[in-house]
């Protein structure tokens, strides 16, 4: 089975990430980075960039590739390359659910970790402590 070429991206405001709580699969109603498969011919800084914006209403930039996953484990009967960025956006856009997002919130990685999301966003999560956050 051929991968298909996802990504997600990471927006970091005063110790809270932005997460969506997905309204499709894969990984239905559970909370994840704002991201998705690649439209034919975008490479993975841009399908992160336009499904951000498409998932939170926020214009993100200068993605910085942060993770890769192999994901065929976690999606039964789908497999996916997912990459994963660190964005940034202006502090004065408001994150909205929007797309295939029910919900959108800014959590701590300690309430992350109490969510149901994929274990590719808690293993994000720890990295970002560890090299980022600084915990």
């Amino acid at each position: 089975m051929t991968p298909e070429a996802a990504s997600s991206a990471i927006l970091i405001r005063d110790g809270r990430i932005l997460l969506i709580r997905r309204r499709n699969p894969p990984s239905f109603d559970m909370y994840a980075f704002p991201g998705g498969r690649a439209e034919p011919g975008e490479t993975p800084d841009q399908t992160a960039l336009r499904e951000f914006e498409e998932e939170t209403g926020i214009t993100a930039h200068s993605p910085r590739q942060f993770a890769f996953y192999d994901l065929q484990a976690e999606n039964p009967g789908r497999h996916f390359h997912l990459t994963v960025f660190l964005v940034e956006a202006s502090p004065d856009e408001i994150a909205e659910a929007r797309d295939d997002a029910a919900d959108a919130g800014w959590f701590t990685p300690d309430e992350i970790r109490a969510l149901n999301t994929p274990p590719s966003v808690i293993d994000c999560i720890d990295r970002l402590e560890r090299e980022i956050m600084g915990r």
